[in-house]
């Protein structure tokens, strides 16, 4: 089945390959092929109580037509981007399955073919709809998902890889027919209301789609499974309300996190001793609570208009920010609001520190990353540390999108530039956080961004037609509510938008005043870090490495490398400055100390520029003649001192004065016609001349 979606025909297929999977499709879009199964175990865990729902993307290379790198030649572990697509995938789907549903079911789309035009991940995100809705495994489907960009004020609808890199704007929407289910965006500081139009030309162009995948399923469906859901028992349900409900009142009054946890739990322990006394499970006693809570929570905000810690729906928590917090650093800062806190650490690097990134449409560097820690201390827990975890991963991305707007060019800033935050505390959007933090410490260390980026977190409580949208929430409105809204931008527009839900979707009406009341939180938020520092600062910090930019003739580029690179090699070690040569002629020269830096820049000079009369050298003796000596003042360039102008008197014996391998300074007084050069050392200046 396919159907015209943009500037190519969307093809569904089933039936063909993987057909032991519960339900499989091959999505085609240009050249562009993902295969997407679905499978379901057949029973769930022994003692299983969360939906165990797992995803996996895989970008096979041979789909672009190229071999992994490597030793083993064979795709490894997932990529960043395999990992930004999992979770792409994961986050619109996982609300639409039925609670109580605890059966491991697992997401696999795989990229068979590429083109290097057309990106496959909103491809595997609506294979994914069409492979749930086909199979037995229960799923309150379809969804389908597009991409916009906008170019010359005109959206484009699933935008190739080239027009993504021209435009303004690129939104990832995800919809069903009844709203947006999930947004992911980055922008060059667009206007709330031009995001909004372009959500609005994504909803409406996802409408065929979405009837598409009704009629596919219809033609090709399964029968849907007979689940047995995990339901609490009625009579326990009432049980732990009627035990737990003042209780819970009176944690709700504590100010801190920490201690309302500490309570909840015990609370949780006391309900478990006198309930197991009665046959009930500890686990079933535990779930029961979590539902309790739920209701007390959302029925607090819903009915009394009062939130868990005493804030009106629009309050901010207490900011705090700080600047050069760590003394060795290029840049810092720590960015505290409620119990959220980020500290974070800018370091400038140089060409050699750029990142490479192969990926099938082609490989690329980056020269600026946002890395983002999550420490278990960080939530007062205890777990074992070891590499970023998808969740790390999908902040930092989304962090790093906030700020790319803003970051400068290579040519203005000829860094690389590396931002860490570590999350030191957590209640409540960390992502955002980092966000403000890194502005911070970016700034502190002397990057000329273009303006301060902030970003908020929205949540939502909706029942029936009562909707409250909620700024800046806390963790228990976060894993209560209904969405996690996250805007980031500066006073001139918005630079990303995440958002997702634990309902079947949200008005076009309603995202519209979510935009509004971010916009109103960021710019408070702004106000707060330009109080702490409101620009980048003008100097580097001293522990910064100095980057000099000179721009040679290209031609000169192969005398600057040397045979085998074996020139600029010992430039490098003679001074010990670190030199970046480009295709162009530009040629960065680094280091921390700026005497090092102006020894490499005057050898590069020497070698890379013509010989200018009456300019001063440092040659070094080649060749000793009885009329004289040959010196060299640049790789491949020679000069002859003639005797009557090694010194100021008579010289009866050239080795007198010099001898081989000696390093004199020398100065140009001539050029022959044939391009001979005539070097002096008696009317180089003298150093306590004043000339």
């Amino acid at each position: 089945m396919k159907t015209k979606f943009g500037n190519n025909e969307l093809v569904l297929e089933t039936g063909k390959m993987a057909k032991q999977a519960n339900g499989s499709v091959v999505v085609s879009y240009g050249g562009t092929v993902v295969l997407i199964t679905a499978c379901m175990s057949k029973e769930p865990r022994e003692g299983q109580s969360f939906f165990p729902l797992t995803v996996e993307y895989q970008e096979k290379t041979y789909a672009a037509g190229k071999i992994p790198g490597g030793f083993f030649k064979r795709e490894g572990r997932p990529s960043e981007s395999e990992i930004l697509t999992s979770r792409l995938i994961d986050r619109p789907i996982r609300p639409l399955f039925p609670d109580g549903l605890f059966n491991e079911i697992q997401i696999m789309a795989i990229v068979l073919s590429s083109d290097g035009e057309n990106d496959p991940d909103i491809l595997a995100v609506t294979g994914a709809s069409v492979a749930l809705s086909i199979s037995d495994i229960p799923f309150s489907g379809p969804i389908a998902c597009c991409r916009i960009g906008r170019k010359d004020g005109q959206f484009i609808l699933n935008p190739t890889y080239a027009e993504i890199d021209s435009s303004d704007l690129d939104v990832v929407i995800v919809a069903n027919d009844k709203g947006v289910v999930m947004l992911e965006s980055k922008a060059k500081e667009v206007s709330e209301e031009v995001f909004m139009d372009a959500v609005k030309f994504g909803f409406e162009s996802l409408q065929s789609i979405l009837n598409m995948q009704k009629e596919f399923a219809k033609e090709y469906g399964k029968p849907k499974a007979d689940i047995k859901y995990k339901i609490i028992d009625p009579a326990l349900q009432k049980k732990v309300e009627g035990l737990s409900v003042e209780k819970l009142k009176e944690v709700y009054k504590l100010s801190k996190k920490e201690e309302r946890e500490e309570a909840v739990d015990l609370l949780s322990k006391e309900l478990e001793v006198s309930l197991s006394l009665e046959g009930y499970l500890a686990a079933d006693v535990k779930m029961a609570l979590v539902e309790v809570e739920k209701k007390q929570v959302r029925k607090k905000i819903l009915d009394e208009n009062v939130r868990i810690d005493g804030r009106g729906f629009k309050d901010i928590r207490p900011i705090t920010c700080e600047v050069s917090v760590l003394p060795r650093t290029h840049g810092s800062s720590l960015f505290t609001r409620g119990q959220t806190q980020s500290l974070s650490v800018t370091t400038l690097g140089t060409g050699e520190d750029e990142q490479l990134v192969e990926a099938l449409e082609g490989e690329k560097y980056k020269t600026f990353m946002l890395h983002y820690s999550f420490p278990p201390f960080s939530v007062g827990e205890t777990a074992p540390v070891r590499g970023p975890g998808r969740r790390e991963i999908g902040h930092g991305a989304l962090a790093e999108k906030s700020l790319l707007a803003v970051m400068p060019s290579k040519e203005k800033f000829p860094y690389t530039i590396r931002v860490v935050s570590e999350i030191l505390e957590s209640n409540g959007s960390s992502s955002m956080a980092t966000v403000c933090a890194a502005t911070l410490s970016l700034m502190d260390a002397g990057v000329p961004i273009k303006d301060a980026v902030s970003g908020i977190a929205l949540g939502l409580i909706k029942e029936g037609n009562k909707a409250l949208v909620l700024t800046d929430i806390t963790g228990l409105e976060d894993h209560f509510g209904d969405m996690d809204f996250k805007v980031a931008g500066t006073k001139t527009g918005v630079t990303a938008v995440q958002m997702d839900l634990k309902i079947d979707g949200i008005s076009l009406d309603l995202l519209t005043k979510c935009l509004s009341q971010a916009k109103e939180a960021r710019y408070f938020i702004l106000d707060k870090i330009k109080e702490a520092l409101a620009a980048p600062r003008q100097e580097l910090s001293a522990q910064a490495p100095r980057i000099d930019v000179l721009k040679i003739n290209p031609e000169k580029i192969g005398a600057l490398i040397g045979p085998g690179g074996k020139t600029v090699k010992k430039i490098i070690a003679t001074t010990g400055a670190s030199i970046d040569i480009q295709d162009d002629g530009t040629v960065l020269v680094a280091s921390n100390e700026a005497s090092k830096s102006q020894a490499a820049i005057g050898m590069i000079k020497a070698i890379t520029e013509d010989v200018e009369v009456g300019r001063t050298y440092i040659g070094k003796v080649k060749r000793i003649m009885a009329f004289g000596a040959f010196c060299e003042i640049a790789p491949g360039k020679e000069g002859l001192v003639h005797v009557s102008e090694l010194a100021d008197t008579f010289v009866k014996n050239v080795e007198e004065v010099v001898k081989l391998g000696d390093e004199i300074k020398v100065k140009v007084i001539g050029i022959d016609e044939l391009g001979r050069i005539n070097l002096s050392k008696k009317q180089v200046p003298s150093e306590n001349s004043g000339s």
